[in-house]
């Protein structure tokens, strides 16, 4: 053989090898996956004592975790979906979800639901479903559950002559003019000034919806919004409520410890909160209630987390997995036990780390009562917008009526672009 011939067989032997190389190298990956899950805030901790469970159940496949601090969660989604660099499955807030799916970055779920063996729609708390449900399509499956109600102090109330939370709003009334006494000294209740969700949660008490004509407008003059805005103005006019931003406050744990106020109207991640800052002696001076209503037990907001599979993740089957683990009841329960973080379904309620919790008890009867807010990306500039008008009218700088008309026209302003794209619909190019 000449030496050329021997060159051209020594190419072709390595590129023999290469290919064999390669080959294997490509068995080696297909069996050895990476599935890119972001969240957001404390979850990425907890759940990352989960995963490895669920890497033994799915051999191979590997969770790479990225926790994004909550202050820039939002943007860096955004910013992922434009550089094309999303993660395969994320947490996404569920006021959040409406945004995601309008830009088309999600991928639709119905069809992995109604084919799972774990997840039963009928099993979740149906307001915190509806949530992931954006004109008719399925986005996301809840995660975990957030809403608001009142923490109080039983020993305060006793004191002033109850022997139960309030039940409807005269009650609350009467509890906290009593519980305001001495006038500028102690108050009835906490409702920081710079934060949106005790109003918004008296206003989905109200038959009038925040919004009218398919989410076009603002629907803010309605009565039931000015008697939500009433009220929520009176509790500060009276002296119920100090008007103060939660800065102002500084410590509210040590603050609800001294008696400085009764009622707080918080969420879940408050129970854990109370129980480590106060001391052991005040343990049983406090519990939950849910939400009192205008004449009777009263709705509040359904929020939490979601999660969500993008639609150009290249790895959706084992996207999907996580999701589907991630929902059991038993894993829900133990991230309870983890962090707190309540979850979305029915069944997981009734294992013993919520079953037996008697602050989690008001939370799980309140969850029946809970109302999604508007399904639109433009919600939570609205909700900001309710938030600086309500701070201005407990002040006194404006009037119900003049706090409700401006809202109606700043949201009129916000949805000007979602009216135009409903009023003009795109037609299939042919």
């Amino acid at each position: 053989m000449s030496k050329r011939g021997i060159r051209r067989g020594g190419i072709v032997a390595l590129a023999l090898t290469g290919a064999m190389i390669l080959a294997g190298c490509a068995k080696e990956d297909a069996s050895s996956r990476t599935l890119d899950f972001w969240t957001i805030g404390r979850e990425g901790q907890a759940v990352e004592k989960l995963l490895p469970e669920f890497e033994r159940e799915h051999p191979g496949l590997h969770v790479n975790v990225q926790q994004l601090p909550l202050t820039a969660a939002h943007q860096k989604l955004l910013t992922a979906f434009a550089g094309n660099s999303t993660p395969d499955v994320t947490q996404l807030g569920n006021t959040w979800v409406p945004e995601m799916a309008a830009l088309g970055a999600l991928e639709p779920l119905q069809s992995r639901v109604d084919a799972s063996k774990i997840i039963r729609t009928d099993d979740y708390f149906p307001s915190i479903w509806a949530t992931n449900v954006i004109d008719g399509t399925l986005y996301g499956v809840p995660w975990y559950v957030d809403t608001r109600l009142l923490f109080y102090r039983k020993d305060l109330l006793a004191k002033a002559g109850f022997d139960h939370p309030p039940r409807d709003w005269v009650e609350w009334r009467e509890m906290m003019a009593k519980l305001s006494q001495p006038v500028g000294t102690t108050y009835g209740i906490l409702m920081p000034t710079n934060e949106f969700e005790q109003l918004l949660s008296l206003v989905l008490q109200q038959d009038d919806a925040p919004l009218r004509d398919n989410n076009r407008y603002g629907n803010f003059r309605s009565a039931g919004f000015k008697r939500a805005l009433t009220f929520y103005v009176d509790t500060f006019k009276l002296k119920q409520a100090p008007l103060i931003t939660n800065v102002g406050v500084g410590n509210p744990w040590a603050a609800f410890g001294q008696g400085y106020y009764t009622f707080y109207l918080s969420g879940p991640w408050n129970i854990g909160e109370f129980r480590k800052r106060l001391p052991e002696a005040q343990q049983k001076d406090w519990s939950t209630a849910p939400l009192p209503g205008p004449t009777g037990p009263g709705a509040s907001n359904a929020g939490g987390s979601s999660l969500v599979i993008f639609r150009a993740s290249k790895h959706k089957d084992d996207a999907w997995a996580l999701i589907d683990f991630l929902s059991r009841p038993d894993i829900q329960a133990r991230f309870y036990e983890i962090l707190g973080d309540m979850p979305p379904r029915r069944s997981s309620w009734e294992m013993d780390a919520l079953r037996n919790d008697p602050e989690a008890a008001a939370f799980r009867d309140q969850l029946e009562r809970v109302k999604a807010t508007p399904p639109i990306p433009e919600w939570e500039r609205i909700v900001t917008e309710m938030q600086l008008l309500a701070a201005e009218a407990a002040s006194g700088k404006r009037s119900v009526d003049d706090a409700a008309a401006e809202l109606d026209r700043r949201t009129d302003a916000i949805l000007e672009k979602r009216r135009w794209i409903l009023d003009h619909p795109r037609s299939d190019a042919k």
